[in-house]
């Protein structure tokens, strides 16, 4: 497998690197700025193209790691240049591999997602960690087996989905992380109010924070919660929507807490909880 990259940030960087570093073959990279492609060559020994056709011409797959919204347009480009028998494959956790590669049958070649959970935040240091890292896979039934088989053995986790489901996973993903942020904005917030500097309520909730997600993962959501909404404790719950002033942060405490009430019912079939309910509605 010759390898070629469109696209030569993080993603790039980081997918070339650890396929070389595990003896895959890397072509080269080819970027509207050929400084980046340069510098992505050297970094995973490779070869920096000037010239787009060249690079599909040497490549018998080509990864389009360039951002969501510019996939489309970048294989609308390449796939006259005689893509026949060559897979393309995009890293995007939001589109399915026959929205980003519509019609590519037609043109003789194969299209693939390949999701890689793993936060790629550093060009030069995210490839060390990235066999850590669950990979989903979709698209053309042709070479599905063939990243299973490659990904497996670099070590990773590897699993098919249904390319119907990709936004349901992206915005799965999308909830398990960024949403976050919201939630500990808001109780940063509420810990400035009494008196904490960011970073000392950040020094603060890590522990607890920490701690809650490593319970999470090791018995699942109906294990780990615990607090106000599970114990059914509704002045306690009234209280702590008194205290937020901010009317963003209000409605976020509520819908997340009506969240929680539908996984306490579950874990507390026989309770009454109507005047949770009503508190929360």
């Amino acid at each position: 497998m010759n390898i070629g990259f469109i696209g030569a940030g993080k993603m790039g960087f980081s997918l070339g690197r650890y396929f070389s570093e595990n003896g895959v073959g890397i072509t080269g990279y080819y970027g509207h700025d050929i400084q980046s492609a340069t510098e992505a060559a050297k970094f995973t020994g490779s070869k920096p193209y000037d010239d787009l056709a060249d690079l599909v011409r040497d490549s018998d797959t080509i990864f389009l790691t360039v951002p969501d919204n510019a996939i489309v347009s970048v294989y609308e480009e390449i796939r006259d240049m005689d893509i026949a028998g060559k897979q393309l494959c995009h890293c995007s956790n939001a589109l399915s591999a026959q929205q980003a590669f519509p019609g590519i049958s037609s043109y003789g070649a194969s299209g693939c997602s390949v999701a890689v959970l793993y936060p790629v935040s550093s060009k030069y240091d995210s490839f060390k960690e990235l066999q850590k890292a669950f990979v989903c896979i979709e698209g053309s039934s042709g070479c599905i087996g063939e990243w299973m088989e490659l990904f497996s053995r670099l070590g990773n986790t590897v699993k098919v989905i249904d390319g119907d489901h990709k936004s349901e996973f992206h915005t799965a993903c999308t909830m398990a992380t960024d949403m976050l942020c919201a939630l500990a904005e808001g109780s940063i917030s509420l810990m400035e109010h009494c008196g904490f500097s960011e970073r000392e309520a950040l020094a603060a909730l890590e522990p607890v924070v920490m701690s809650s997600f490593k319970r999470i993962f090791a018995v699942g959501p109906l294990g780990a919660m615990s607090g106000a909404v599970e114990e059914n404790d509704v002045d306690t719950v009234r209280r702590q929507m008194n205290c937020i002033e901010n009317a963003t942060d209000r409605e976020m405490y509520r819908a997340v807490s009506r969240k929680l009430l539908e996984i306490a019912q579950e874990k507390y079939p026989d309770g009454e909880h109507s005047a949770m309910k009503k508190l929360l509605k």
